[in-house]
Order: structure tokens, then sequence, then C-alpha cells
């Protein structure tokens, strides 16, 4: 598409004499006389240059050949803009699926190793993820947002991975714990933090496996935390973590009735529980999820 050039000037002898000199530089030129609009709107649009009479005729040759070429630039910047812009969006979302790919085999490896914990109690088999489900949900309804939701799916179901370095007669044994027993059990959260912190993917989860035993009251373990100073995904596993243990049949009882667990789980309000979180759980009945 060839180059067309507008000449205003209130001489028609100048317009002319332009017009036949921008032509034989193989332009396409058109005349006007001037009017105080024209003037103010080629202002507005950002005119590149203007030339005062008397002017040379190379001059106004060199200086369209100057505005002209500053067009052409700022058309392939234009162009090279969009066309960077397309591929960022592509490369965004060939990354944003490689994510979520990554994402995916990283939580079905997490699944595979939570189903072996969970095998090596079969009375509890599957509580890891109810634990998941219903931490999730009370999280939901405390506004977290979606990556704090992902990272507390991780911890909800790698809370319990320490016990992969529990005997499994301590685990399935029968009878009640002796204190000794008690005290290879309350190790599970720091084995669990052992096997996950060298991996960098892991470690904004390791709060939640570490802490999900400390209570409200400061009597838990393994820190003795107490209130806020325990992470708040922590505190919202613990609540699920303690119904679920109580709603699972075991070798020494049978299955405590519901009125019995949610009772005992009012019990604990502000002390091994937070309040906040524990309302939340009872007053949308979470449990039945």
């Amino acid at each position: 598409m060839e180059d067309r050039i507008l000449i205003v000037d209130d001489e028609e002898m100048i317009c002319s004499i332009l017009a036949q000199r921008l032509t034989r530089e193989g332009y396409s030129c058109v005349t006007a006389h001037p009017e105080i609009n024209m003037a103010v709107e080629a202002m507005r649009l950002g005119a590149y240059d203007f030339i005062i009479k008397p002017a040379d005729l190379e001059l106004v040759v060199l200086s369209v050949k100057k505005a002209l070429e500053k067009k052409r630039l700022e058309e392939e910047i234009e162009i090279y803009q969009k066309n960077l812009e397309r591929l960022v969006e592509e490369r965004t979302a060939k990354l944003q699926q490689a994510y979520r790919t990554l994402k995916k085999a990283y939580l079905d490896s997490v699944k595979v190793l939570v189903e072996a914990i969970d095998a090596k109690d079969p009375y509890t088999r599957g509580h890891s993820d109810r634990v998941r489900r219903m931490s999730l949900e009370i999280a939901s309804q405390l506004g977290f947002t979606e990556e704090r939701l992902e990272i507390l799916e991780y911890g909800a179901l790698l809370h319990d991975i320490g016990k992969i370095g529990i005997k499994d007669e301590i685990l399935r044994k029968p009878g009640a714990l002796s204190p000794e027993e008690h005290q290879a059990i309350q190790e599970h959260p720091l084995i669990g933090v052992k096997i996950l912190e060298g991996v960098e993917f892991f470690k904004d989860k390791i709060p939640m496996i570490r802490n999900h035993h400390e209570h409200f009251d400061g009597k838990g373990y393994p820190d003795g935390l107490a209130g806020e100073a325990i992470p708040l995904e922590a505190r919202i596993i613990a609540v699920p973590d303690a119904f679920d243990a109580m709603a699972s049949l075991r070798p020494h009882r049978g299955i405590m009735p519901l009125e019995d667990i949610l009772l005992e789980l009012e019990k604990y309000k502000g002390k091994q529980f937070d309040p906040k979180v524990l309302e939340i759980f009872l007053k949308e009945k979470i449990y039945k999820l």
C-alpha cells in the first residue's frame, strides 16, 4: 500500500510545487486549504513536524521521510507487541496446563502415599481423605483463597504421614497404650516433618503436619503452642481429625454414637479446639460430609 500525503497550505501554488516534488519520491499526494480546526486536529493526533515558509523542498522531502519512518516503526512495534502478547498468552496457557498436570501428579502421588499410611491401621482406612474433605469445607467457610485451600488439601492429606514410622503393634494394639507407647504415638508429627522437610513442594505444608495435635489451651504436642500461635490450618485439621477418630471403629470399642461425639467436641471447646473452628464444624454440620 503506497504512502499518501496530505499537503495543506493557503497558497495553491505552494501546494502544487510540494505535490510535484513529493510525487517524484513515489508518494500519492492530496492538497487542501487550511482551516483552524484541521490544524488543531493535526496537533491532537500527534503531528510529527511543522515547516515554516519559505521551505526548502529537500527539507520537506526529508521531513516527510522521517515522519513516515517513525510511523512505520510505531506500526512495527505495535505488531510486535501484539505478537508478543499472543506468544505470552500461549506460553502462559501451556505453563498453566503443565502446572495443573504437575499438581495432579503430586496429588495422585500423595493419595497413594496416604493409602499406604491408612493401610497400617485398618480401623481408620480413609481417615486422611475424610479429614481432607471436612478441613476444606471449614476453610471455605472461613474464606480461604483457592491457593490456600490447595495448600491445606495437601497438609490435611499428609497430617498423619509420620505414622509410617510407628510400629504396627502400637497402632493396632487392641487395648490401652502404655505411657511409652503413648509417647511413641506422639512422635508421629515430628516424624512426618522429617519425612517431608527436604522436599521444597511440601515446605508450606509442614506447619500443619507438625502442629495438628497442638491444643488451643497450650496443652498439646509437640511444641505446646496455644491459641493463635497455632497455625490456623493446623487448628482446622484438629477438629475433623478428632471427630473422625472417635467416629471410627476401634479394636477396643465400637463406634461412638454421633451425639456422644458432638458432646465430647463441645466439652473441649476452647481447650483442645479453636472455638471458632469448632463452631463452624458444628453449626454447618460439616461432620455429615
